[in-house]
């Protein structure tokens, strides 16, 4: 069966320094887009909108689409191509640093569904930066690396279970969708991607008085995963504690479940406020 493939206006060169892959074939589109199951209902935003392929079968499904886009290049064809669209705004900037709340405020929507074709570049730290905004947050849809994909939605235990695993789980049920060649994309990455579903916890699975020292406790852990965790994090805990979490100090890091980070975490935190 042959695709129906878009190429957009010719003019715009996609940039490398963007990680810009530009979605291209009508088929992809159309799946992704029956998955988002968009509604009039929907405030929704779509990150790295590029020549619109998206956000063209979008904008007259939803209540609001705001777009956030990086390149100001893109901005005036995205301004053209949807001046009639009253229900269509443009955010000019980096949405590693944009504030999803105060977007959610001005487009006057009570939370957000959020979809994007993510630079593989910043995937993984623009995820992160997503998931302080988790609580306004009603789901995401994203295109990124099958790779990225496969680490997000890791069991304990499996050899791509790691941090991003962890951290990601930690806000959101992950649910890997189905793959897309890269012959989808102008121009086409040298790897394969997937759509990945991700829905923010309504009431977080598991809990830990402080976020960021799990992340470092999981971080550290991680950047030696070689190594047992009673030599990974031999600086941060005691080996009471690793028995007092319900963890073997022989174990590797990708043995210990969220659960067991997040008492790690809570307990090493306990530890340090004792000893002051």
């Amino acid at each position: 069966m042959n695709k129906k493939l878009k190429t957009g206006p010719q003019k715009h060169q996609p940039r490398k320094r963007f990680g810009q892959n530009f979605l291209r074939d009508d088929m992809v589109i159309d799946r992704i887009v029956n998955a988002i199951n968009p509604k009039l209902t929907d405030t929704m935003i779509e990150i790295g909108p590029g020549l619109g392929a998206l956000t063209t079968k979008l904008v007259d499904r939803v209540g609001h689409l705001g777009v956030v886009e990086l390149d100001r290049d893109l901005i005036p064809h995205l301004k053209i191509s949807f001046a009639t669209r009253t229900n269509f705004s443009i955010f000019e900037g980096d949405a590693l640093k944009t504030d999803y709340a105060d977007l959610l405020n001005q487009l006057n929507g009570e939370s957000l569904r959020i979809v994007g074709n993510l630079p593989y570049n910043i995937s993984t730290p623009l995820l992160f930066h997503l998931a302080e905004f988790s609580p306004l947050i009603q789901d995401m849809y994203f295109m990124l690396q099958k790779e990225v994909v496969e680490r997000m939605a890791a069991d304990t235990g499996d050899s791509a279970y790691g941090r991003l695993s962890i951290m990601i789980q930690y806000f959101c049920t992950v649910e890997p969708l189905f793959l897309v060649a890269p012959e989808s994309f102008n121009p086409p990455p040298k790897v394969e991607s997937a759509i990945v579903k991700l829905t923010p916890h309504k009431l977080l699975p598991v809990t830990t008085k402080d976020v960021k020292h799990l992340g470092k406790i999981v971080t550290t852990a991680f950047s030696q995963r070689r190594k047992t965790v009673r030599n990974a994090l031999r600086s941060m805990v005691t080996e009471a504690l690793f028995h007092e979490a319900g963890i073997e100090p022989d174990w590797r890091p990708e043995q210990i479940s969220l659960t067991q980070y997040a008492a790690l975490a809570d307990l090493t935190l306990a530890e340090s406020a004792g000893a002051k």
